[in-house]
């Protein structure tokens, strides 16, 4: 079911937010662990752990995998990413992701992205046009009220929307602030403060 049609409906979202670890191994090709939290709108119901390479070329492929392979993938409506990148430069192809998973993936930024200094980060790492294209295939960064994202499978209106009906306080969906809080204890310790 479409989003716009769980919205008017006033039916529950289920959307998997996913972030990276923190990494203190900053070596090429190291590990970084990524957290997943399932939310039913923002009441948490559970979480997939997994992991991709540093600057790696693989974080579409792995968070597809661990989705695929997850008892959560039949119930999902909506995929949520904090940025297009994670460990580092590893960056994600959004429609290649919401095509593999036939669901709409949203990339959700605090602000919007300064794209000429990144492109400078890219250059200087291998497969740089790949990852460059990657980078343009997320398409426009749209801004809807207080939201800043790209998309892939839906409409912004409606995603905008959906990131509403997902967020208990401030600006950071739920799925999304707990996935960063949950990575963060499990690597340090303690969870930090900023989402």
């Amino acid at each position: 079911m479409k989003l716009a049609q769980l919205i008017q409906t006033e039916r529950t979202i289920r959307v998997l937010g996913v972030d990276d670890a923190h990494y203190p191994d900053k070596t090429h090709g190291s590990h970084v662990n990524i957290a997943g939290v399932i939310c039913g709108g923002t009441r948490f119901e559970g979480m997939l752990w997994g992991s991709l390479a540093k600057d790696g070329m693989d974080a579409t492929e792995r968070i597809v995998e661990l989705i695929r392979e997850s008892k959560f993938a039949p119930q999902l409506h909506l995929i949520l990413l904090d940025g297009i990148t994670f460990g580092g430069c590893n960056v994600v192809d959004l429609p290649a992701m919401s095509q593999a998973l036939q669901l709409p993936v949203v990339a959700v930024m605090r602000r919007p992205p300064n794209l000429k200094d990144f492109q400078h980060v890219v250059e200087r790492l291998p497969e740089s046009d790949e990852r460059w294209r990657r980078t343009q295939a997320a398409g426009e960064v749209h801004q809807i009220d207080d939201w800043v994202f790209q998309c892939a499978g839906e409409e912004p209106a409606a995603v905008a929307n959906a990131l509403s009906r997902l967020t208990d306080n401030g600006k950071v969906p739920e799925a999304l602030r707990i996935a960063h809080l949950i990575g963060s204890a499990v690597m340090l310790g303690e969870s930090t403060k900023r989402a």
